[in-house]
């Protein structure tokens, strides 16, 4: 299976990243109403799922990103988002080589790169041939253990680079607006998104962060 071109969404807003969830129906009933509310991005990152249970859940939010005109990137598995034929493949910093992602999937992926708090591997993920960086995290963040925080400037400092610029960690719809003023073109969202009592008010909250980032 070939990868399809690269939909041509502008590279601007909620990047959503998915929960750890074993459940693939509730996924799939978490992710839908939020698909239809207007990310640009869906990440699918599940750290506690078997590689057949990955699979399963990859091709079932394939499916569903497509109905709806969402772009799905694979998190750390570039032979999946191949198989079953995502938009890209995002990559941590110990999490596979970009170069080789690149030559794997080809040239209209997209292929994001865990930059964490240094404009140094943001430029050599560039190089090898990243189509967006990720920056965080910004703040304090439950999803996962960080041992970084970034900071508003390296945003201002990264604009030269030429690529969407995502932030990440800890953002909230209160806190967001000063890191999207600085320069991030995406922020992406887990928690604060999944585990707010009204997901699609939560969202809607932040997209409204990106017309008033003052907000």
């Amino acid at each position: 299976m070939t990868l399809p071109a690269s939909p041509a969404v502008p590279a601007r807003g909620v990047y959503l990243i998915t929960p750890d969830e074993a459940d693939t129906a509730r996924l799939l009933d978490r992710v839908a109403p939020l698909l239809a509310a207007g990310p640009t991005w869906l990440q699918y990152r599940n750290k506690t799922a078997s590689d057949a249970l990955r699979r399963e859940q990859a091709l079932a939010l394939q499916d569903l990103c497509a109905a709806h005109g969402v772009p799905l990137i694979i998190n750390d598995d570039p032979a999946l988002a191949l198989e079953v034929g995502a938009a890209g493949v995002h990559l941590g910093g110990t999490d596979g080589d970009i170069g080789a992602a690149r030559a794997l999937l080809g040239p209209a992926a997209i292929i994001g790169a865990s930059c964490y708090d240094q404009l140094a591997n943001a430029e050599r993920a560039l190089a090898a041939g990243a189509s967006y960086v990720a920056f965080g995290a910004f703040f304090p963040t439950t999803t996962k253990v960080t041992s970084s925080r970034a900071h508003p400037d390296l945003l201002r400092q990264s604009a030269a680079l030429g690529v969407p610029r995502v932030a990440i960690g800890g953002l909230t719809p209160d806190n967001v607006g000063p890191i999207i003023a600085a320069g991030a073109d995406l922020v992406a969202v887990v928690s604060s998104v999944f585990a707010a009592n009204d997901p699609v008010a939560t969202l809607h909250a932040y997209l409204a962060c990106f017309q008033d980032p003052s907000a």
